[in-house]
């Protein structure tokens, strides 16, 4: 099977997957979304997180080359796999959290108030959460992606879904980019970082509040329009609408 088409099925299954798991993550756990609200997470409007689909992909390279060189041979090859998986995973995140922060002035999460953050991006838990997720991968769900691959390869009519996958998430990534510039100019505007997630936590809130449908793939089609009525209703607080650097 061409190796171009194993892992864009490998970074749509990863994209999606993740988005399902932080959508629930987000709703329960996260500190910017105090009200619960089912928030729509990252940069996109569709159910995919790009972040994810890179993840999956270097998972399971990391766990091909272990297969290929029996990493698992003794206690300190563990360890190293392990420490190599986290790093890289956190890589992953800060490289994205960098980009969306130095490019778009915008925070897609927020880590500043945990300990040993960088930046607000990367910190020791959640790079400790990586790998238990890694850890989760390896020994539960890898050999199923294995079987699957091998399932496409067989079963290459199924690369259909795959393209149209990358299309609308092509045509999304355009779309989101429009809506961030929009975002991005307010935040340069008034040399501030807006935090994503809160921002969309609290455009659903005071929609609900006004009588207006909350829109949960489509939060911010009025960007502007949100961001101008959002900072007068909390004038007196635009600190939870904002994060200063």
């Amino acid at each position: 099977m061409n190796t171009l088409l194993a892992f864009a099925f490998l970074f749509a299954l990863g994209s999606i997957s993740g988005w399902i798991i932080e959508v629930f993550f987000r709703h329960w756990f996260s500190s910017s979304n105090p009200q619960h609200k089912w928030v729509n997470p990252g940069f996109c409007i569709g159910p995919y997180l790009p972040i994810y689909g890179f993840g999956l992909c270097a998972l399971f390279i990391l766990s091909y080359i272990s297969e290929q060189y029996n990493m698992f041979s003794n206690w300190k090859s563990v360890i190293l796999w392990f420490g190599l998986m986290t790093l890289v995973m956190t890589l992953i995140e800060y490289i994205a959290g960098l980009i969306s922060l130095k490019v778009m002035h915008v925070k897609l999460w927020d880590y500043s108030d945990m300990w040993g953050n960088i930046q607000g991006i990367i910190c020791p838990l959640f790079s400790l959460f990586w790998a238990i997720l890694g850890a989760i991968y390896l020994f539960f769900i890898h050999p199923y992606i294995t079987k699957a691959l091998f399932w496409l390869k067989g079963n290459l009519a199924f690369s259909f879904f795959i393209g149209l996958f990358f299309g609308v998430f092509l045509i999304d990534v355009i779309y989101s980019s429009h809506l961030i510039s929009i975002v991005k100019k307010f935040a340069d505007e008034n040399q501030v970082v807006v935090r994503l997630e809160k921002l969309k936590s609290d455009v659903i809130r005071f929609k609900e509040i006004r009588q207006e449908k909350a829109k949960f793939f489509f939060p911010l089609s009025s960007a502007h329009k949100s961001l101008s009525e959002y900072l007068n209703e909390v004038k007196d607080n635009v600190s939870e609408l904002i994060h200063k650097n």
